[in-house]
């Protein structure tokens, strides 16, 4: 596995003394990837200078081109940059168990109460806030990642293509990653990076340890006759770790549809709840996949089958994030130094604009809308609302989130406590 990089000795913490700060960033990651990689600057940079800035930001900028969670992703290379392997194990998973053991709980409450009314009104108001969230997360992505012209066109295409034509989200990175490529420029001036300190063979092998890691369980799941749904669960989550460039909310645009559409393991409603117990928990937002899969397991086999479904997508959406980090850490400064390998990521990253605006869209049909169709026109779908069953309140509490938001930048946690709340109290009482 990958070895410690060179890390100076007289401000580097003590083992012990990096877990307690870990820990005390896992618990306190709410707030999204943005407040989770703030909090992590204060902590490793400017409060104890265990990273220089220059170092922090040249990890975030892997982090954020890398699929995946990015805050866990640096998380795991600040502690790997300290202490080696173990220590990127320790930082990595302690930013992710306690949202993990707070999901889990969360889980099996919805799954067990869920339809209780209290809980469905509550959930009611927190649907709309989550369509709000979603909104701003789209227009934080495209101010970052649309910066040319061409940019536009690959989101433009990337929507058109997912939304209306129901082009895999794989096939769209792909092809959107070789445009990239091959539009990127070659011949730009470069810097000499000096690699002498990289061994090809370890690298190598830390590949080899990790993809063990990750696919062998997976492996065993068919080998042992273990139920269709955990293979299913596994299949599907491993691949969305490969592909979800661009953070938590691409991971969501990829997987929304498909596991309420493709498999029927959730209902749309059931989708956004996901999404709204996600943000306010601490950890990253993509243990949304937890959250799915506990539900896929409990309505085909009860709790059992729902906590293995849900380590299952753990498993599968984490691991993968320990491969990147190890084999890739000691190669930052030559990746971030590769301009058709910056072009590829760039246009990944434009075409993922796109996909997310078809998230926003979907989301919007079926939280404003009680009924909505999906209709085939040869090649082309269309989703077709009732408008008949268009939910004022629903579009009332929208409207307030986005004031919320947008006029006075109030936080997520604010704003999805004060819809559930008062979307609860105007369901039960009027």
């Amino acid at each position: 596995m990958s070895s410690m990089n060179d890390v100076q000795t007289d401000l580097a913490p003590s083992l012990s003394d990096a877990t307690r700060v870990w820990w005390k960033i896992g618990i306190l990651s709410f707030g999204g990837p943005a407040a989770q990689i703030a909090l992590m600057h204060k902590e490793v940079v400017e409060d104890r200078s265990w990273l220089s800035e220059q170092q922090f930001l040249n990890a975030l900028s892997l982090c954020m081109l890398l699929p995946g969670p990015e805050a866990m992703q640096l998380a795991t290379y600040a502690g790997w940059r300290l202490h080696g392997t173990i220590g990127g194990l320790i930082a990595g998973l302690l930013f992710v168990v306690p949202g993990a053991a707070v999901i889990m709980a969360l889980a099996a409450i919805y799954s067990i109460y869920g339809n209780v009314p209290l809980v469905e009104a509550l959930f009611y108001g927190i649907k709309a806030a989550v369509l709000v969230i979603v909104v701003e997360a789209l227009l934080r992505v495209a101010k970052k990642a649309l910066s040319q012209k061409v940019h536009w066109v690959i989101a433009a295409l990337a929507f058109v293509g997912i939304f209306f034509l129901s082009i895999p989200y794989p096939l769209i990175v792909l092809m959107a990653g070789l445009f990239g490529w091959f539009m990127g420029t070659a011949d730009m001036d470069r810097q000499t990076v000096d690699m002498a300190h990289v061994s090809v063979g370890k690298t190598g092998l830390t590949i080899a340890t990790w993809m063990a890691i990750w696919l062998l369980p997976l492996l065993a799941l068919g080998w042992l006759g273990a139920p269709d749904l955990l293979v299913e669960v596994g299949r599907f989550f491993s691949t969305l770790a490969v592909v979800t460039f661009g953070g938590a909310y691409a991971v969501l645009a990829y997987m929304a549809q498909d596991v309420v559409v493709q498999f029927g393991w959730l209902t749309a409603g059931e989708m956004v709840d996901a999404l709204g117990l996600a943000e306010t928990t601490p950890g990253p937002l993509i243990l949304v996949t937890q959250f799915v899969g506990f539900l896929a397991g409990f309505k085909e086999g009860g709790l059992l089958l729902g906590l293995s479904a849900a380590v299952v997508a753990l498993w599968v959406t984490f691991a993968p994030c320990f491969l990147w980090i190890f084999a890739g850490a000691p190669y930052i400064e030559w990746i971030s130094n590769q301009p058709r390998l910056k072009g590829a990521l760039k246009a990944i990253t434009a075409a993922v604009v796109g996909v997310i605006l078809n998230l926003s869209l979907w989301f919007a049909l079926h939280v404003l809308f009680t009924n909505v169709s999906r209709e085939t026109l040869g090649p082309v779908t269309l989703w077709r609302p009732d408008l008949a069953t268009i939910e004022w309140l629903a579009v009332a509490l929208f409207l307030l989130s986005c004031f919320l938001a947008f006029r006075l930048h109030w936080g997520i946690i604010r704003i999805l406590l004060v819809a559930a709340l008062l979307g609860a109290a105007l369901r039960l009482f009027l």
